[in-house]
């Protein structure tokens, strides 16, 4: 069957989680959760060696909710940063909640990643699909409106995993939604990502400062040339991970957003991230704006992951489709603002490859 359910577990209140699994015919599978609608697993088949599972994650339902480290799940109402939880929209002031000093983040204490969403199967035979939808009341974490979302994920036929994102709002709101899946294509557990051959197609990025806020040195945008967050050309995560160069020390590594070359909003390659072997590689296309790289800098020591896999810091590596951290507070930004009549739309594509 492409696509099964099962019972993950139960939240302290009671309500179940459950865990669909979608496979295509060649052996891919994603599991997910309808718990932040979390990418659980990814298992990418290997001929005469099993398959390999890609992303970071869990067991229980009880360790993801313990953890605040995102892993696989949708984030939201507004992915990365707003700065001191503050924004003006239409000339009204909203506060939100501060949950990473004195700044808003990943969409509060309780964003999407900590909410249960409904779930739809979808698709076909050849290309199973879950749709899970949320609905975020207004005043939520201080954001206006009530807004209604949902992300499509496919497992397609050319062995690509496929985001679609929707929503719709009865009031105007700001919005910023990706996935926040760990990647180590080694498989989970198997150690640092320091050795993963990482390319980014672009040629800005958003410098930050110690809190991680954008700062504007030379404009909004600074280009990536002659620094040590250029990707433009294929290197190693770890060549540069720990020079001493301003923006590696603001970032405790690498954390910064990136301005994907092309116009937003059509479907491009965003990055390509491979082992130095070569045995599995993947490319992303995303039609948002940004992508946030983050090497899991502020990862713990000594977690257990799934499996009994102990994770460490920099085991896994995000590639984060988005719009730019902080965007409500600066106009010269692409507007992450949606109104009602409008859809927000996003489609997000990570397409594997595996040699035997």
């Amino acid at each position: 069957m492409p696509i099964k359910k099962s019972t993950f577990g139960q939240l302290a209140d009671g309500t179940a989680v459950e865990l669909y699994s979608l496979a295509n015919a060649r052996g891919m599978e994603a599991g997910i959760l309808t718990y932040g609608a979390i990418l659980q697993t990814l298992l990418l088949p290997r001929a005469e060696r099993g398959s390999l599972d890609v992303v970071l994650g869990f067991d229980t339902i009880e360790e993801y909710v313990a953890n605040g480290a995102c892993f696989g799940a949708i984030v939201g109402r507004y992915a990365g940063l707003i700065g001191r939880g503050r924004f003006t929209l239409d000339g009204r002031d909203y506060e939100l909640a501060c949950n990473d000093g004195a700044n808003h983040s990943h969409g509060g204490h309780r964003g999407f990643d900590k909410r249960v969403w409904s779930a739809t199967p979808a698709g076909s035979a050849e290309e199973p699909a879950l749709r899970l939808d949320y609905v975020s009341r207004d005043g939520e974490e201080g954001y206006p409106g009530n807004l209604r979302v949902s992300v499509t994920y496919t497992v397609t036929r050319h062995d690509e995993l496929r985001l679609d994102y929707a929503a719709t709002t009865d009031r105007p709101t700001v919005l910023n939604l990706t996935n926040h899946s760990y990647f180590n294509l080694a498989g989970q557990g198997s150690g640092d990502i320091l050795g993963h051959e990482l390319t980014i197609h672009a040629d800005q990025f958003q410098p930050i400062d110690p809190e991680m806020l954008p700062i504007k040195p030379d404009g909004p945008l600074t280009s990536v040339a002659g620094t040590a967050l250029d990707f433009r050309t294929a290197k190693s995560i770890g060549l540069d991970i720990e020079i001493n160069h301003e923006q590696i020390r603001n970032g405790r590594g690498l954390d910064h957003n990136y301005v994907v070359n092309g116009p937003a909003g059509l479907l491009r390659p965003a990055a390509r991230l491979a082992l130095s072997s070569g045995g599995v590689a993947m490319e992303m296309d995303t039609t948002e704006p940004g992508v946030q790289l983050y090497a899991g800098n502020l990862m713990r020591d000594g977690m257990s992951g799934k499996g009994g896999c102990i994770y460490n810091r920099r085991h896994g590596v995000c590639l984060e489709a988005q719009h730019y951290p902080d965007s409500p507070n600066h106009s010269d930004y692409p507007s992450t603002v949606l109104r009602p009549g409008q859809t927000y739309t996003q489609t997000t594509v990570y397409r594997f490859a595996v040699k035997a």
